[in-house]
């Protein structure tokens, strides 16, 4: 323990030290961007031939004279500029300005430096001698500085902070290995222990092992980054305290500073747009919360509107939910970054296109599934007939819906078929007023109806899950040339037992019918006895029973017949 609070205290001490380090470097070029920069902003970005001196832009030419045109002048003015700055004798108060009928020049001594022109006074939008002062106190400047970053104590000054900080940089990476050996090392001695193995269920995704090596890389990795980076900025940050390497400073520095600064200014100028794309999802946030508690409230029967059925709420609130959702997206879709670029739009159109081309069929289960779910025409856990397919409903979407048959196939249909069908429903009034179970049989004309009746209703009243009241009833649905026919209604208030009830109510049909000594001769059944015993099982005759005789009349009427 006392170990790894011993790596914990170097590793916050050495992340302290580097976070000083990097706010050292990041701040210091920022101050000499000077170097590179000129004074006014506005003489770099106004028109003409710059006049660049010590990597710096003093001021425009912008005018002509005579035959020399303004980058000519810049090149001149620059060559005199470094000529006085590297004669030391010279001394710079003795910058001035004449000023002349048509022109002021800017001198020392009898060195002219440059001319000032009525055509620069107008191009620059100043009066001629304003101007004129204007650029020997730049000049006068530049020079100064020129001289001051060359003298024998700055760069005394600039080798004295390169060893030092030369030194920090040493002192930084052997302290930085050092704590990373260690990092390595405990990490090692986790392994299968502190360290976890990664299951899901009874796969493991990563043994303990693996896991630490992977920590064991990405601390190399972060090692690394960390060193180049500070190596990198110690490069750009000494050679600023030499004037002759400023230059390749500024532009070491500028290939991750600039980037970096780009990407700063980019996410400032995105807060604003930040802001109303906040306040949007936090209003869609809320108004979804909301049509989800006010629906689910629907649904559980604890707030009623007239005439909105509860099994309407999860629908309802999908369709609203998508309305909602549409509205935020095109609400937010201004303020997105790189909304308006051109190939943003293209592959915006593109997708919509695929979209209409490819969801047509999609569309119209949608549009079916909404149709149907205001329809009412069932609900989850309903039986049902849809077509040839009967079974439970056991799913409904906008796109489809999926029955469960009473062999466990699960049949998925689409709505749009659905909606194009016929929709039979055994569940919608079996809780109240009860579903009417019917099967038929036809019996012979010998056997008298109201018997059949008795037997038929006797055989419901046996069966489990057939409803006492309402009464069974019979209809004799037709009086057909061998037979009549006979429909048992039943009713029961348990329609997903269907084929249960059917089966026994058959097994109980054909129970009352032989206990009662009725034969269910028809239809296409056909027998020639000749003494051939009743269809009757022998489990529902008398003892006493023997198979009748076959007798017929002679033509002289003598009978005969077979025992």
């Amino acid at each position: 323990m006392t170990s790894q609070k011993r790596i914990t205290g170097r590793f916050i001490l050495g992340l302290s030290f580097l976070i000083f380090l990097i706010s050292a470097l990041c701040v210091v070029p920022t101050g000499d961007a000077r170097q590179t920069a000129p004074k006014e902003g506005k003489d770099v970005q106004a028109p003409g031939a710059p006049v660049v001196f010590d990597n710096r832009t003093l001021f425009s030419i912008q005018a002509r004279v005579f035959s020399l045109s303004p980058e000519e002048r810049a090149k001149f003015v620059q060559a005199r500029v470094a000529k006085l700055a590297d004669n030391h004798q010279l001394n710079l108060e003795k910058i001035s300005v004449t000023n002349g009928e048509t022109s002021s020049d800017v001198s020392v001594d009898d060195l002219v430096l440059m001319t000032v022109t009525d055509a620069d006074a107008k191009a620059a939008g100043k009066k001629r001698l304003d101007l004129a002062q204007e650029h020997a106190a730049t000049i006068q400047a530049a020079i100064g500085e020129y001289r001051k970053d060359r003298s024998m104590k700055s760069i005394l000054t600039g080798t004295l902070f390169a060893v030092l900080f030369t030194a920090l940089l040493c002192l930084f990476v052997c302290a930085w290995k050092k704590l990373f050996v260690k990092v390595y090392a405990a990490i090692e001695s986790w392994k299968g222990v502190r360290i976890p193995t990664i299951k899901f269920q009874k796969l493991e995704i990563l043994s303990s092992q693996q896991l630490g090596n992977m920590l064991i890389r990405a601390a190399r990795l972060i090692y690394w980054v960390i060193l180049l980076s500070i190596l990198y900025f110690y490069t750009g940050f000494v050679l600023t305290f030499f004037p002759w390497t400023k230059a390749y400073s500024a532009k070491i520095l500028g290939y991750i500073l600039t980037p970096l600064s780009i990407i700063a200014n980019a996410l400032v100028n995105f807060l604003p747009n930040l802001f109303f794309l906040t306040i949007i999802v936090l209003i869609l946030y809320y108004l979804l919360k909301l049509a989800k508690f006010i629906f689910s409230a629907v649904e559980r029967g604890v707030l009623v509107f007239p005439g909105f059925y509860p099994e309407w709420a999860q629908s309802t609130y999908a369709i609203v939910r998508f309305f909602l959702l549409a509205f935020g997206a095109v609400a937010a879709f201004p303020y997105l970054p790189g909304s308006d670029a051109p190939a943003f739009k293209g592959v915006s159109i593109f997708i919509g296109l695929l979209v209409s081309l490819g969801s047509t069929a999609a569309v119209a289960n949608v549009v079916a599934g909404l149709i149907m779910t205001y329809m009412r025409a069932f609900r989850i856990g309903d039986r049902v007939r849809i077509s040839d397919a009967t079974g439970d409903v056991v799913e409904k979407t906008l796109l489809v819906t999926r029955l469960r048959t009473i062999k466990n196939e699960e049949i998925t249909i689409p709505n749009a078929m659905i909606l194009g069908s016929h929709i039979v429903n055994y569940s919608s009034a079996a809780g109240t007023t009860g579903l009417i179970l019917h099967t038929g049989v036809t019996i012979g004309y010998d056997v008298p109806w109201r018997r059949v009746h008795e037997c038929l209703t006797a055989a419901a009243a046996k069966t489990v899950h057939i409803l006492k009241a309402p009464p069974p009833f019979v209809f004799q649905t037709s009086l057909d040339d061998f037979y009549v026919s006979y429909e048992l209604n039943a009713y029961t208030d348990k329609p997903a037992m269907m084929a249960s009830i059917y089966s026994e109510l058959h097994q109980n049909i054909q129970d009352t019918f032989n206990e009662a000594g009725i034969e269910i001769m028809s239809p296409h059944y056909a027998a020639l006895r000749e003494g051939n015993q009743t269809t009757i099982p022998e489990a529902y005759l008398p003892e006493s029973y023997t198979p009748p005789v076959f007798r017929f009349v002679g033509p002289e009427g003598k009978t005969g017949g077979n025992p």
